[in-house]
């Protein structure tokens, strides 16, 4: 046990460091982009007609501590984000945590459910496949596991925007109804969101799907053809039985280590089906901060924000496994199972 809780602490230690080291990036990134935060919010007003001096400049890097060494900013910088004080936005004024407010939450609970959808999918169906001696079958599951890595997300997503709006007059779009837009939450709300959810979910679990399955269908052919399995075949066990006591059972490990992977790239696409389906959630907002505004603070913020989810993720993923697989458990465990 005290072995299990040592590499818990490791882990966890790890997950820390790699947190402070995508901060340090990220934080550096922004201060490279050519002129400070100063310097782009004058810039912006001087766009609605205010004209601003040097003086007015300098006035206002040192209001914003941007005068002071860049370690301590990072510093100052990374020890709100820990708590979820990221400052004010660049641009805008306000700060980001009150203007994230919701949006992430809603991102990330969308990619948590195309995940979820995906695995719950391709894991039962990719094991079936490899094991079916079907070729008709196998020839319809490879068909649609192609068409899912073929078929890019934004394309589905308007085929789908154009099916509904000829056939059923409605184009789809957006997470919330007209009258829900700027409600609070209610449970009414509530069910309006679900009631739209489930068209960013099913796109982005469209690809997610078609490459999990793929990967289960491999990893089981991989472990069928094994030793062990031949050798559980000659002591007598067939059938399902077999099929999850080894192969399946060994073959979801490195499934369940790709969550954090499989989530950062769901985000990836997150936000060209956001401006699609004119979602308002942290896709559409890290699209608009990098693309138009330059809020380098905003950006900043919600990268650190799914970093942060998927070292998290990860860190779950490596605690589970190293608990429920034997193998893993017996190297934790220095071979004690």
């Amino acid at each position: 046990m005290a072995d299990f809780l040592r590499f818990v602490g490791v882990r966890a230690i790890l997950a820390v460091v790699t947190l402070l080291i995508v901060s340090f990036i990220v934080f550096s990134l922004m201060e490279f982009v050519p002129g400070d935060c100063a310097e782009r919010y004058l810039a912006y007003k001087n766009t609605q007609g205010q004209n601003l001096t040097l003086e007015d400049i300098d006035a206002e890097r040192a209001r914003l501590g941007l005068d002071q060494p860049f370690l301590y900013r990072w510093v100052t910088w990374v020890s709100g984000a820990f708590v979820g004080n990221f400052g004010d936005s660049c641009i805008l004024r306000v700060s980001i945590s009150q203007l994230l407010g919701s949006k992430f939450l809603i991102s990330a609970g969308i990619c948590f459910a195309a995940l979820f959808v995906a695995y719950l999918v391709a894991i039962p169906v990719g094991i079936y496949a490899a094991n079916s001696r079907n070729p008709v079958v196998n020839n319809v599951l490879r068909f649609v596991s192609y068409l899912g890595l073929a078929l890019p997300n934004f394309l589905l997503a308007l085929i789908i925007m154009l099916i509904s709006t000829v056939y059923f007059g409605d184009s789809l779009s957006g997470l919330f109804s007209k009258e829900f837009r700027d409600a609070p939450w209610s449970m009414a709300k509530f069910w309006d969101f679900m009631s739209r959810a489930w068209l960013p979910i099913f796109i982005l679990g469209w690809s997610a799907t078609a490459f999990a399955l793929q990967t289960v269908r491999a990893l089981m052919l991989d472990e069928q053809s094994k030793l062990y399995v031949t050798a559980a075949r000659a002591r007598g066990l067939y059938g399902p039985r077999l099929l999850w006591r080894y192969p399946a059972r060994h073959a979801l490990g490195p499934i369940v280590n790709s969550l954090g992977f499989d989530l950062n790239r769901i985000f990836n696409e997150l936000p060209i089906v956001a401006i699609i389906l004119t979602l308002t959630e942290a896709g559409a907002l890290l699209l608009e901060a990098l693309a138009r505004s330059n809020d380098q603070q905003l950006a900043g913020a919600i990268i650190f924000l799914l970093t942060a989810t998927i070292v998290g993720l990860n860190f779950v993923t490596d605690i589970a496994l190293a608990a429920l697989d034997p193998r893993m458990r017996n190297s934790v465990m220095g071979g004690r199972g």
